[in-house]
């Protein structure tokens, strides 16, 4: 289904609806309202929107303040930034200090495409799930943004949500489906091989699912949204069930979702995995599609990798 509606303007879109009932949620910018879609939350909660300007590091502490006052805090930040200048913070403020601050990197991954590396953030994953009681999320589309942004409101404790920067295809018809944080969603059933996907690579790997199926391969699709908690049961499951495993993510293949993945594999049912992502190496400037194209980050590569691991 097309779609038009970048998952950051769902955030601020949802934070809007939650904040009529609930006083509590405010918003924190640095520098970032346009980019973030956060004005309109400006303009109609001006007394719950605080402009920090650029500084990363004090934007995570004036939200554990907040936090600790009993405010339900958004930072809305560049994740590049974000995950990198402020990780001190979040380390101390937000989880040693257990403050419930909620961590929205916008435009994450590689959305800002031709800025190159200064602004790809493709090692947050990795630096998030390492902090103590750092919830770490992803969504796949603009449902899924709704119902976790949602969620994000009610948990109790520290989070980071990573979010990209443009419109992406919907993965699901409606927000009406059940959502929980820390477990994973089975978008395609399968038998053969189970591709685990998170945020915008589930698009990816539904389209792999399709080519394998000409193939006559039956392919489990995985919505790992959250990779921290992770959902174990599912990955123990998919490994006993189909034999072979891939990740696909936007992110670097040390220490993100593959890794994560492959954490759970081999200590529990270790089954032959493959881990797509970006490789050592600082990712080429361009459009997200071009990015993934060259990495491998698709339909057609990952039916390659997939009939390998079958013997095919």
């Amino acid at each position: 289904m097309a779609n038009a509606i970048p998952n950051r303007q769902v955030v601020c879109e949802t934070l809007l609806s939650l904040a009529e009932a609930d006083r509590d949620i405010m918003v924190l910018a640095s520098d970032s309202r346009g980019s973030a879609a956060m004005a309109p939350f400006a303009q109609s909660y001006p007394e719950r929107f605080v402009e920090v300007g650029i500084a990363e590091q004090n934007i995570v502490g004036i939200a554990a303040g907040l936090a600790h006052s009993g405010r339900k805090p958004f930072v809305a930040s560049p994740a590049c930034f974000l995950s990198m200048r402020s990780i001190e913070q979040i380390k101390v403020d937000v989880a040693y200090s257990a403050t419930n601050v909620k961590l929205v990197g916008i435009s994450g991954g590689v959305s800002y495409g031709a800025l190159g590396m200064s602004h790809h953030s493709v090692q947050d994953l990795a630096v998030a799930r390492a902090i103590p009681g750092l919830a770490v999320l992803m969504p796949a589309d603009r449902h899924e943004t709704k119902r976790m942004t949602e969620a994000l409101a009610g948990h109790i404790g520290g989070a980071y949500m990573r979010i990209g920067r443009n419109p992406v295809e919907d993965v699901y018809e409606s927000d009406d489906y059940e959502f929980e944080i820390g477990r994973a969603v089975t978008m395609r059933e399968g038998r053969d091989l189970t591709i685990v996907a998170a945020g915008e690579t589930v698009r990816v790997a539904l389209d792999a699912h399709a080519a394998l199926q000409a193939e006559g391969v039956s392919c489990r699709v995985l919505n790992m949204h959250t990779i921290k908690p992770l959902d174990e049961a599912a990955i123990v499951r998919a490994a006993k069930e189909t034999g072979r495993i891939i990740t696909v993510e936007e992110h670097s293949v040390y220490g993100g979702l593959g890794a994560a993945v492959a954490e759970v594999v081999v200590q529990h049912y270790p089954v032959p995995m493959r881990i797509v992502g970006i490789p050592d190496e600082p990712a080429i400037a361009g459009k997200t599609s071009e990015v993934f194209e060259h990495y491998g980050i698709s339909a057609a590569s990952i039916k390659k990798i997939a009939l390998g691991l079958l013997g095919r």
